[in-house]
This record gives C-alpha cells, sequence and structure tokens, in this order.
C-alpha cells in the first residue's frame, strides 16, 4: 500500500526499500524499475515539480524520471539510480526489504546505494517549491545503473537533462568525488569438444583451455600494473577481478565449453578496445595451441573513467560546503555521462561506499541532517542566483 502525497522522510525511504529494484547481468535477477519511478513521480508532482517519465529504449519495465523544479537556462541536477543490486536474504540479519531503524542506522537494500539519497533530495528541496527559482532544480531518478547504465545511456542519446551543475548521490561519506575508474566487463568463451572422460583423444577439454587462459589473463593484469599508474586513486594502477567461471557439465563427460567473466577498471587516459585487443592478441595463440575456438567479448559496453577537473566551481563550492577536500574513487558511477552531457559534474552522497553491495546495507542517521543542509546550501547557490 502507498504511502501518502509527500510523505516524511522516514516514509518515504521505507516505501522505496519496499518496492524490489534489482538490475543484474543476469536475466533470472534483473527486474523494472517502474514502480519506484512512478512513486517518486508521485512525490514531486506533488511538490511542484513537473514530472517525466522516461522509458529505456528497448527494456521493458525500465524508465528514467525528470522532475524540474523553475525553468531557464542553467540550473542544478541531483542524480540518483533508482535500481540496487541483488541481494543474499539468508546473509542479512533483517528483511532486505523492511527500513528497520537501530543503532542510530537505517538497514534496508538501497538505504545507502542509494535510494536513500531521494527522501533527502525531498526533505531539502521543500522550502523551495513555492519560491521564485532563477534557475531550474532537476531531480534526475535513473535505471540500470548497477548493471548496464541503459538509463544514462538513454540520457545522453536524449541530450537531456540541460544544466550547468549535476551531483551524483552516490555513496562517498560526503567527500566530494572529482574522478573516478572506469570498467570494462568481459566475457572469454572457450569452445571445444565434448566426449567421454574414458578416452581424453575423443575430445578437446575448454575447461583445461580455461586453465592456460586464466595464467596468461593474470600475467597480463600485472604487466597493466605495472604500463599504467595514477597516484591520483587509493589504488593507483588499474586492477582485473576475475568474477565467476562456468564450464562443463558432469564429471564424466570432457568439458565442450567453458566461460570466464571479468572485469578491468580501467585509469583515465586507458582505452577500453586496446585493452581488449591486447588480451586477444595473447589469448589467440593458446586457443590455436589446444584446437579450440576462443572468443573475448563485452558483457556490456564500457563505462569510461571519469576525469573532472579538481579546481571546478562545483568542485570547489562542495570542498567548501562539506570541510573534505576533493578525492578519486575507484567505484564506477554515472558521472562520465553528465560530464559528456556538458556539466560540471561531482560525486557526493551521505552513505559510505565500505556499505555498499554488502548484507545488512545502511545509511548512517547522523548523515542525514548535513546532507540536507548540504542539498539546500547548493540549492541556493546554483537556482536561486542568477546562473
Amino acid at each position: 500500500m502507498s504511502v501518502s502525497i509527500q510523505p516524511d522522510l522516514r516514509s518515504a525511504l521505507s516505501r522505496l526499500i519496499e518496492l524490489p529494484s534489482v538490475s543484474s547481468t543476469q536475466s533470472s535477477l534483473d527486474m523494472g524499475n517502474l514502480p519506484v519511478i512512478h512513486e517518486l513521480a508521485s512525490w514531486f508532482e506533488s511538490m511542484g515539480f513537473h514530472c517525466e517519465i522516461m522509458p529505456v529504449p528497448g527494456l521493458s519495465g525500465k524508465a528514467n524520471l525528470i522532475a524540474t523544479l523553475g525553468q531557464g537556462p542553467g540550473g542544478l541536477v541531483l542524480a540518483g539510480h533508482t535500481d540496487t543490486v541483488p541481494y543474499n536474504e539468508q546473509l542479512w540479519q533483517t528483511d532486505p526489504f523492511k527500513l528497520v531503524e537501530k543503532n542510530n542506522r537505517f538497514y534496508g537494500l538501497g538505504s545507502c546505494d542509494m535510494k536513500g539519497f531521494f527522501p533527502l533530495i525531498m526533505e531539502a528541496a521543500r522550502e523551495f517549491a513555492e519560491g521564485d527559482l532563477k534557475a531550474p532544480l532537476i531531480v534526475l531518478a535513473t535505471a540500470d545503473e548497477e548493471s548496464s547504465m541503459s538509463g544514462a545511456r538513454a540520457l545522453v542519446t536524449a541530450g537531456r537533462p540541460k544544466a550547468r551543475y549535476a551531483v551524483i548521490g552516490e555513496p562517498t561519506g560526503l567527500a566530494p568525488i572529482y574522478m573516478h575508474k572506469g570498467i570494462m566487463m568481459e566475457r572469454i568463451r572457450v569452445v571445444g569438444q565434448s566426449g567421454h572422460s574414458s578416452n581424453p583423444a575423443l575430445g578437446k577439454n575448454a575447461l583445461e583451455t580455461a586453465h592456460k587462459v586464466i595464467s596468461e589473463v593474470m600475467t597480463f593484469r600485472a604487466e597493466l600494473a605495472e604500463q599504467y599508474n595514477n597516484p591520483g586513486f587509493t589504488i593507483p594502477s588499474p586492477t582485473m577481478n576475475l568474477g565467476c567461471i562456468h564450464g562443463g557439465d558432469n564429471p564424466n563427460r570432457i568439458c565442450g565449453q567453458c566461460e570466464l567473466d571479468f572485469d578491468v577498471r580501467l585509469l583515465p587516459g586507458m582505452d577500453s578496445n586496446e585493452v581488449r585487443l591486447k588480451l586477444n592478441n595473447r589469448l589467440q595463440p593458446i586457443a590455436r595451441a589446444d584446437g579450440v575456438e576462443l572468443n573475448l567479448e563485452p558483457i556490456q559496453a564500457c563505462v569510461d573513467p571519469f576525469s573532472g577537473l579538481a579546481d571546478s566551481e562545483l568542485v570547489k563550492t562542495c570542498e567548501a560546503l562539506t570541510g573534505h577536500k576533493a578525492q578519486s574513487a575507484v567505484f564506477t558511477t554515472e558521472a562520465p555521462f553528465f560530464s559528456q552531457m556538458g556539466m560540471d559534474t561531482v560525486v557526493l552522497g551521505p552513505g559510505d561506499i565500505d556499505q555498499a553491495h554488502q548484507p545488512d546495507e545502511f545509511l548512517a542517521l547522523d548523515r542525514i541532517e548535513p546532507t540536507i543542509s548540504l542539498l539546500k546550501a547548493l540549492i541556493r547557490q546554483y537556482c536561486l542566483k542568477q546562473p
């Protein structure tokens, strides 16, 4: 049952957490986000925002929301994604889809990353709903940030929204982030020949080739770390994570096919196509020697690194308001898409990245009022003054 129009902060967060909106590269886990989008739209419309729901092309049940208060050039975007990662319910001490308050924290899936940002925006925007804004305040809620970034990609294609500044409320511990790594998610597929395990000569074992492939991938990883370095990051080299492997179907059959999924966290200046080409050139000789087929391909389109300016106007404003010097991050956000649309962009939100994607995810209560005060100050700075 839906809460009333313009709910208080706790009720709004509770309702958002109740609405499952998992996005995943695995179709069996993937969900739409329309219930969350419609709930947010009803709340912001009641506050005087003009709300536009933009379906994501080609994806059923997924949409972005652009909620705009005021009009004119310039303006400020406060942005967040409405989806969450999958969850392991057995590892949670509470119901992931029920807001629980204890230990001075709000627990629930998405409380930190990052449904919790929207009720804070609502609280900050209330006092400006009847005001005469000189530049628009735009609240943006996106789809599929945790998987394909399809929501943000659709916005770039549409060229919307248009604004001068953008704050993305990802969990940063209220420290402004002006630069972060990109990510490429890749799949290596080895196709051999199955056969009876009693005679290895009857087939070509894809799993054994995958063993050699993994060794070469790890060697390549070490070479990337030697070749690229950026001391502006806490982890100054690119990283590569071997995420999952699937192959074969029975112990007494020669493995006919094997897949390895991995990611690479790219530093600014690295090109995903070049990385893929170099790795593929090293893997194909293994495949030829074993007489198997090997394909290396992206699971989804790369998200480029975000490389903003440490001394941009918005960065300096956020440093002054938070008392934190701007930092870099090793995780990935939608920031490069906003930057691509010409916005001065900062990643800045109340949660902590250590809580994201974890069982018993939470948002600390002592972050709420500082975040609301920060958002109010940003709205005054960029929406009440002439752009």
